[in-house]
């Protein structure tokens, strides 16, 4: 029995070390972003700029049409998409790095030290689930170490699978690092075991769920703020203006409004399922727990407001006159309301799941 408490005490030990471990290492990978964007070339970047101004061209395909005998061979016309209202035909920018050596070396670089980072956090998160020896979001220092933990790997597993996402990098690492600062002062709560209501193979279902939706709803929502940005700066060079010189390092670096939003909306249309599911595991476990799968507490109603929230944002992509910004609106305050289902109901309400609190 003692020698079992000093091995977990151990762990917990060894959880926090590597956690603070893992923070050293996003704050390189913070730098090195950095350097990514300050060092890549501009040349690139105003050549993109020129391009914004009008439409991309397209190469010419031809038609080959039989006409008694004869083939006469007639041009194409262009078609245009447009992904969301008031987009245009515009090519992506060239990236942070600015498509120069030295400025991919530098995201090379930060990609890798993220990479060190998750392995590094994750093995905290391992640590400090032998340390308690059960799932390690039972309260919000573990729920929060978790998040960035899931929201980072589900980052690398977009690179790892070739998608266009490193513009993410650095607001990703910039809130990361916010997220285990808060976690490892304000919401530090020592390795205990779960309270009754916790202790069930729902925590594995539901909270997990919970963590992974939050993690890619927050990913969507990085794109829908610089989507509403980008576009913004888009309608501007439409419209003869001159944006400023910071303006236009950063936002020609980005991909198109067209590209942002379409990313947004397929992520958030790819979990909001997850999401339902998410909700309804929740009641089959209160169900179990407290004798009734709803009861109308605060964790349970910000959590419907939230899946309305999400329901609106894809109703109204598809819905005509609601595409582009304002459904980007709908989206940003449905992930607000995430966030304060989280923290605000955590910290300032008081519920039935008051236990995931600061202790």
């Amino acid at each position: 029995m003692i020698l079992a408490a000093t091995t977990n005490e151990s762990l917990a030990k060894m959880s926090d070390l590597l956690i603070y471990s893992s923070m050293a290492v996003y704050t390189l990978a913070f730098f090195a972003h950095i350097a990514e964007w300050v060092l890549g070339s501009r040349s690139k970047v105003g050549r993109t700029a020129a391009a914004l101004t009008q439409q991309a061209s397209t190469p010419s395909v031809t038609v080959q049409v039989k006409q008694g005998g004869t083939t006469s061979v007639l041009d194409k016309p262009k078609i245009v998409t447009r992904s969301a209202a008031g987009t245009r035909d515009v090519p992506d920018g060239p990236g942070a790095a600015g498509g120069t050596v030295k400025g991919d070396l530098y995201g090379r670089i930060a990609v890798s030290l993220t990479v060190l980072a998750f392995a590094v956090e994750a093995a905290g998160v391992v640590s400090r689930a032998l340390a308690v020896q059960r799932a390690p979001w039972g309260n919000m220092y573990e729920f929060s170490t978790t998040f960035s933990t899931v929201a980072v790997g589900t980052y690398l597993a977009f690179l790892l699978a070739k998608k266009n996402v490193r513009w993410i990098g650095l607001p990703l690492v910039t809130t990361v690092l916010l997220d285990l600062g808060l976690a490892t002062t304000w919401l530090k709560t020592p390795s205990d075991q779960l309270v009754p209501a916790l202790d069930s193979y729902w925590l594995w279902i539901h909270v997990s769920t919970a963590i992974f939706c939050g993690a890619v709803f927050y990913l969507a929502a990085v794109a829908t703020a610089l989507y509403l940005f980008r576009d913004s700066y888009e309608n501007k060079l439409a419209s003869g203006g001159t944006p400023s010189a910071f303006a236009r390092s950063v936002l020609e670096r980005l991909p198109s409004a067209a590209s942002l939003d379409k990313f947004s909306y397929r992520v958030n249309a790819a979990v909001f399922p997850l999401w339902t599911f998410t909700i309804i595991a929740g009641a089959i476990w209160a169900g179990d727990a407290w004798g009734r799968y709803w009861g109308w507490d605060a964790k349970e109603v910000w959590s419907f407001i939230t899946w309305v929230g999400y329901a609106a944002y894809l109703h109204a992509r598809a819905t005509a006159g609601w595409k582009g910004r304002k459904a980007a609106y709908i989206a940003l305050i449905a992930f607000g309301c995430f966030l304060f289902n989280y923290y605000g109901v955590n910290i300032f309400v008081t519920s039935k799941h008051s236990y995931a609190g600061v202790e």
